[in-house]
């Protein structure tokens, strides 16, 4: 048998904002959304959820999750997600061979990113399925206002410089317009669908997020992202008013 899988991650003790993967927004929590889309495609047979949360599992268990057991190196504020995805595929692989199941896809969310639906999941599995050099699709967001030639950061003498020196930076026109160097797309962090030789050869992915490999589709979600901060929350429920049944 071959299925695609879901894996959820999340954990307790966030500091910028305690609890958030819990934080009830319109009457779930933060964490059930990414499963409620998950458990809506049918392709995904198995599903999940790596935590040391009980919140999260008593949350999360009535949506038929397998729970894996993060260890604790893994559930500091200093744990990078990839070693956690990577982590998990590992261990949900080993229950899956016991049962005879080979992974087509892998359909990674977070807790803490509850702007997703099983639209947005489809779409990346269908783009996979069309694009077999690919290695990944992933949502992205589009936020011209934060163009990298806005960025900007604290020279030793207090003044702005450009994070990214221009002269690195391949360039049309500077100026105030934020379109002027054309859409600018984020990875979201709402899904990645991944092939499993992405996370096998997880070392040699492109970084930032080394889980989504070299050849990366995007899949347009519009303006999600991973939430951190309380202030985040009224994008968070007018996204799921808008794209959330």
């Amino acid at each position: 048998m071959i299925t695609d899988i879901a894996i959820l991650i999340g954990r307790k003790g966030s500091k910028g904002f305690p609890n958030k993967n819990t934080k009830i927004v319109k009457n779930k929590a933060m964490c059930e959304y990414p499963l409620i889309a998950a458990k809506k495609v049918k392709s995904i047979k198995k599903i999940f959820v790596a935590t040391d949360c009980e919140k999260i599992k008593k949350f999360t268990k009535k949506y038929d999750v397998e729970f894996i057991d993060r260890p604790k190196r893994l559930n500091s504020d200093t744990a990078l997600g990839e070693d956690v995805y990577k982590y998990c595929y590992d261990e949900a692989k080993k229950i899956l061979d016991k049962e005879n199941i080979k992974i087509r896809y892998i359909v990674l969310l977070m807790a803490n990113a509850p702007m997703i639906n099983a639209k947005l999941i489809n779409d990346g599995i269908k783009k996979l399925n069309k694009n077999k050099k690919a290695d990944s699709a992933v949502t992205v967001s589009k936020y011209n206002m934060w163009s990298p030639i806005r960025a900007r950061k604290v020279n030793t003498n207090g003044y702005l410089d450009p994070f990214i020196p221009f002269k690195n930076m391949k360039l049309k026109t500077i100026n105030c317009d934020r379109d002027s160097q054309g859409d600018v797309y984020y990875a979201d962090m709402s899904v990645s669908v991944v092939k499993p030789k992405c996370i096998e050869n997880i070392d040699t992915g492109l970084l930032p997020q080394k889980w989504m490999g070299h050849k990366i589709l995007p899949i347009f979600s519009g303006y999600a992202f991973d939430l951190d901060f309380e202030w985040q929350i009224p994008q968070v429920k007018f996204w799921l008013e808008k794209n959330f049944k």
